[in-house]
């Protein structure tokens, strides 16, 4: 073999073994991002909801959709992850943080100074208004001042059963909010304090005969509704904030929101 046929291999060898070492760097450098966020399933980010309260998180066609799902994915895309979703009864679903049963919890959850005692809260990702919905025949019902010692249907440990008791109503436990309005044409309860956008989605594609509703924001300020974490997870609460600043720049979080609740409700 000559000489120059001997440089030649010898520069393809190098060329190989720098592109090797450059491929494994950029493979490291990639999962390093990911691999040191504690996720309960490498690569994966597993998320927990309900997936029984649309528009956030519900089943079409026996299929798992709604924005809260959609936001889901497209966090985990931000992060170089795939989104794995784990539906759970809400009565379970905070303590399944606890339990590792997943990352995070996506399910129109509020931040509240009691929360904020035991999880990890990211950047706001909708700005919840209040409503308060009763029965057409309660006339003298118009106002979170006059729910005092009426009987109000609400999820047990929601935000919206804080408000009821915070202004004196008796809450019923009800598991979602077609319960609840049921519960209010049925006249076992004088009403429900829930949010707006759930109100909004309902209407879509149900009958509100012989139903009201009363905006009450002026009342109760709108509710920050954020992604929870384990207090642990410091890193993965990071790099979420960091992917929703980037879906809140690039106009996804306001495509979502108009396209299941026909506004913006992110700001």
């Amino acid at each position: 073999m000559n000489f120059r046929k001997i440089v030649k291999l010898g520069s393809v060898f190098i060329g190989a073994a720098l592109l090797t070492v450059g491929l494994s760097a950029c493979s490291s450098k990639s999962s390093s991002t990911t691999d040191n966020l504690g996720l309960n399933q490498k690569g994966t980010l597993t998320i927990g909801l309900e997936g029984t309260y649309a528009p956030y998180s519900y089943r079409k066609d026996g299929k798992l959709t709604g924005f809260e799902v959609e936001l889901g994915k497209a966090l985990a895309k931000q992060m170089g992850l795939k989104a794995k979703f784990v539906p759970t009864k809400w009565d379970g679903l905070v303590a399944g943080l606890g339990s590792n049963k997943y990352d995070v919890v996506l399910n129109n959850i509020t931040k509240t100074p009691e929360r904020a005692k035991s999880y990890l809260f990211s950047k706001p990702y909708i700005y919840s208004r209040y409503v308060l919905i009763s029965s057409t025949d309660k006339s003298s019902l118009n106002s979170l001042k006059d729910i005092k010692g009426l009987k109000f249907a609400e999820g047990t440990g929601t935000n919206n059963e804080q408000v009821a008791k915070k202004f004196g109503a008796e809450t019923v436990p009800s598991g979602d909010f077609t319960t609840s309005i049921a519960l209010i044409k049925q006249g076992r309860v004088a009403g429900t304090i829930n949010a707006r956008e759930a109100w909004l989605a309902y209407k879509k594609s149900n009958s509100t005969t012989g139903l009201k509703v009363k905006d009450v924001s002026s009342e109760q300020k709108a509710a920050q509704v954020v992604a929870l974490f384990n207090k642990k997870s410091t890193k993965l609460q990071q790099k979420t904030n960091q992917a929703l600043a980037k879906l809140r720049q690039n106009g996804t979080l306001t495509k979502l929101s108009k396209k299941y609740f026909n506004g913006d409700i992110t700001k």
